[in-house]
């Protein structure tokens, strides 16, 4: 996957309205379950008339606790830590079962300062898996010097966007 140039909101904007139709279009049901972006994927996706035909929820799992809840396996964060391939992929896998959508997104990472409540945290480093019908996709995405964390946010939701179109691009 190529690097993303830059964070430009009105971009992301119309790559998830892009994404949206698509997917209304296919009648593809899509959830997330974020960390790092703080839900900000489930906006986008919502932004655009008639989300509610493929989106059903999402789950914004910010702490340890809550992703556990959510249903991602204690001994997962336990093995590999909350920041890994293996927790977004739990995570993508456990929104996915709980809104049986045929699309999920798990986001974790952190941005520019390490988490004292985790200290695996490697800053500028963020995790996203896609499950698709069983099959689950996991990537690493290292983010550049950006000034602020909803700068962050959009370059990560605009990464995750790249993917999900490749996705969907190559179902048609």
């Amino acid at each position: 996957m190529t690097k993303r140039e830059s964070c430009n909101e009105h971009d992301v904007r119309e790559q998830y309205h892009r994404l949206t139709t698509a997917l209304i279009a296919k009648n593809r049901m899509i959830t997330t379950m974020e960390s790092c972006t703080s839900g900000l994927i489930a906006s986008l996706i919502t932004d655009t008339e008639g989300a509610s035909a493929i989106f059903k929820g999402a789950c914004i799992t910010y702490s340890n606790e809550a992703k556990i809840q959510a249903g991602v396996p204690e001994t997962i964060l336990a093995q590999y830590g909350v920041y890994s391939l293996e927790t977004a992929r739990a995570m993508a896998q456990a929104a996915a079962g709980r809104f049986q959508a045929d699309l999920a997104i798990g986001v974790t990472g952190s941005f520019q300062n390490p988490d004292p409540a985790n200290p695996d945290s490697i800053p500028g480093e963020v995790y996203y898996a896609i499950a698709f019908e069983g099959d689950v996709t996991c990537h690493c995405c290292r983010l550049p010097a950006l000034p602020s964390r909803r700068e962050a946010k959009l370059y990560v939701a605009g990464q995750v966007a790249d993917t999900l179109l490749e996705l969907l691009q190559a179902l048609s």
